[in-house]
């Protein structure tokens, strides 16, 4: 039979219990009001040699869901702090977890909390320390979870997909008739006039000549031309050896008479 931490009272039979924290030690201390409205010091508690600790107990961070008869409701869900006696399970002081203001982390030390405990119709603020940081770190992250469980904290994953559904989609594209203009800095020569002294117009055709740069005569346009293929290379050697080629000449352009004198005897 499950039993409600908080009120000592029967569960019904329905109702779910687990641990999400257990700590088998943990020192606690009766501490004074806070001075600031920031937090609690815990360099305070400790001073003189631990004299404000009272209490050395089993610390278990208890969840409950109990399931709604109604298809149509959800599920009551409750975290409870227990402190008990670690030799007999006793309870000493349980806090329910209703809000994050019930456990705050002390302002000089990740390992002391200031807890708020209540029992018999009052309340009071109880300091808590682990001896181990890793122990503080683990009982930091199963309140985070039980936070986003009781609703105190909403899940990241959901708050971004609500974020991008709220969110207009902007569009960027260009329309019909809009430009970008961009302004090329350290122009000089007649480009390091001021703004001022040109007329719209000239402002204009200025921004113009900034997307129709000209390139030197002869340039081609400013892109080189294809490499020209093999083929192509070899037929323009064959075209340059046939130009450069001399004619062929007869004996009588070189000199030679073949006709009265005929063959040398």
């Amino acid at each position: 039979m499950n039993i409600d931490p908080t009120t000592g009272q029967a569960l019904p039979a329905n109702a779910i219990q687990r641990i999400l924290y257990l700590a088998p030690k943990v020192h606690i201390y009766q501490i004074p009001p806070a001075t600031s409205t920031k937090g609690y010091q815990a360099s305070t508690w400790t001073a003189d040699n631990n004299r404000m600790q009272i209490f050395t107990a089993r610390l278990r961070v208890v969840e409950t869901s109990i399931p709604s008869e109604r298809e149509d409701s959800d599920e009551k869900v409750s975290t409870t702090l227990l402190l008990e006696d670690p030799k007999n399970g006793d309870l000493f002081a349980a806090a329910p977890y209703t809000s994050e203001r019930i456990v705050e982390q002390a302002l000089d030390s990740s390992r002391f909390f200031a807890i708020t405990v209540v029992g018999e119709g009052r309340k009071a603020v109880l300091g808590m320390g682990f001896e181990e940081r890793s122990e503080a770190f683990d009982f930091s992250i199963a309140l985070q979870d039980a936070r986003r469980v009781l609703g105190f904290e909403a899940n990241p994953a959901v708050v971004k997909q609500k974020k991008e559904a709220e969110e207009p989609k902007r569009d960027f594209s260009l329309k019909e008739g809009e430009t970008i203009s961009i302004n090329l800095g350290g122009l000089k020569g007649r480009r390091a006039r001021s703004e001022a002294d040109k007329s719209p117009g000239e402002q204009k055709s200025e921004q113009d000549a900034l997307f129709s740069i000209k390139p030197p005569p002869g340039s081609g346009g400013g892109f080189l031309p294809p490499p020209p293929s093999a083929k192509s290379v070899k037929e323009e050697r064959r075209r340059s050896r046939q130009s450069f080629e001399p004619p062929k000449q007869t004996a009588e352009d070189l000199g030679f008479d073949d006709g009265e004198f005929g063959e040398f005897q």
